[in-house]
């Protein structure tokens, strides 16, 4: 039986998803139910399971591939337009975002797109899967631009670049699909952490790539969908099953400084008005202390209190032991 409402959705949902894995039929072919992983066919606008004969509805173009076993997010939170992460922000917040100075940024993160585009136009295919890619995320443009790599921008939102909404802990590709996963501040957000992980590892080639950021010392920063914290052993533990490139710190201990300032400010709130104006004068007043990351970022004393960490690694296939972990320590603890 076919689940939710019947709009009247386009018959065949493909034409929406980009000509990833060499052509458009071979990313169709890589769809899996996110709930048996057994292969979708579409149906009066719905993408129904040959395995377990769930059925999937289109939120206009984009199929909404969401395993409600597994998930805090309901298919009808999409079909009913329901804010899910993102919360409706007023055109003034908007504006005063852009406008204000930011307390911080990741020092790293451009530097580490251009070197997983450097590795990606070395294969023979390229193709990007981003978990939580509805809009563009910092410095992401870089692999966005690039007309040699096809992303898959997938979330749990629909915004302006989601192709299809799903949920990392059930990942709806087949195995082995791509040659890269993006999961850019997103982490911090999932329910079960090693679960997306292992989801990513199962997606990607056998040698593929992985390219994560992931906070530390940050502050709840999405309302309820906050719920974890990494150390930077606990952030390549999580990625144990992959061999580092590239690791590290991407916004260190000033960053964080100005962040607190912000939520020391934001104490004497009591609404979301006094939150704002609480933000707005910790941008204008605290914006300079993030240029001090720039001296200290590197140092190993401000490994232990960084805003957080991220990690470039391949697809391997034996696990980093947990001995040869606690090598990697570089903190002054």
């Amino acid at each position: 039986m076919l689940v939710g409402i019947s709009p009247p959705f386009p018959s065949r949902p493909w034409d929406r998803l980009p000509q990833t894995m060499g052509s458009l039929g071979a990313l169709r072919e890589a769809l899996r139910c996110p709930c048996c992983r057994e292969r979708l066919h579409d149906q009066l606008g719905y993408l129904v399971c040959l395995g377990c004969a769930r059925s999937f509805p289109l939120v206009g173009t984009i199929p909404i591939l969401i395993n409600e076993d597994h998930s805090i997010f309901r298919i009808a939170d999409f079909i009913e337009r329901r804010p899910t992460t993102f919360e409706p922000t007023s055109r003034w917040a908007q504006l005063a975002k852009i406008a204000l100075p930011s307390l911080g940024r990741n020092l790293r993160t451009r530097a580490n797109f251009e070197h997983l585009a450097q590795l990606l136009n070395e294969r023979p295919s390229r193709n990007v899967l981003v978990v939580g890619g509805s809009i563009l995320g910092q410095e992401m443009a870089i692999l966005a631009n690039d007309p040699q790599l096809q992303l898959v921008d997938t979330d749990v939102s629909i915004g302006g670049r989601t192709t299809l909404v799903c949920d990392a802990h059930d990942l709806p590709f087949a195995d082995e699909t791509f040659d890269a996963v993006v999961a850019q501040a997103v982490l911090e957000h999932v329910i079960d952490p090693s679960r997306c992980v292992n989801e990513i590892h199962r997606v990607l080639r056998s040698d593929g790539l992985v390219y994560a950021e992931t906070p530390f010392m940050q502050q709840v920063h999405g309302g309820r969908y906050d719920f974890t914290r990494f150390t930077p052993l606990g952030h390549r533990r999580l990625f144990r099953h992959f061999d580092q490139i590239a690791a590290g710190s991407g916004a260190g201990p000033a960053t964080v400084l100005a962040w607190s300032y912000l939520y020391f400010l934001r104490g004497f709130a009591s609404t979301r008005r006094g939150a704002q104006a609480a933000a707005v004068i910790a941008r204008l007043t605290g914006f300079w202390l993030k240029y001090l990351d720039r001296i200290i970022l590197e140092r190993n004393g401000a490994q232990d209190g960084s805003w957080g960490y991220f990690f470039l690694g391949r697809k391997a296939s034996t696990a980093l032991d947990d001995r040869e972990l606690l090598a990697l320590y570089r903190g002054l603890t």
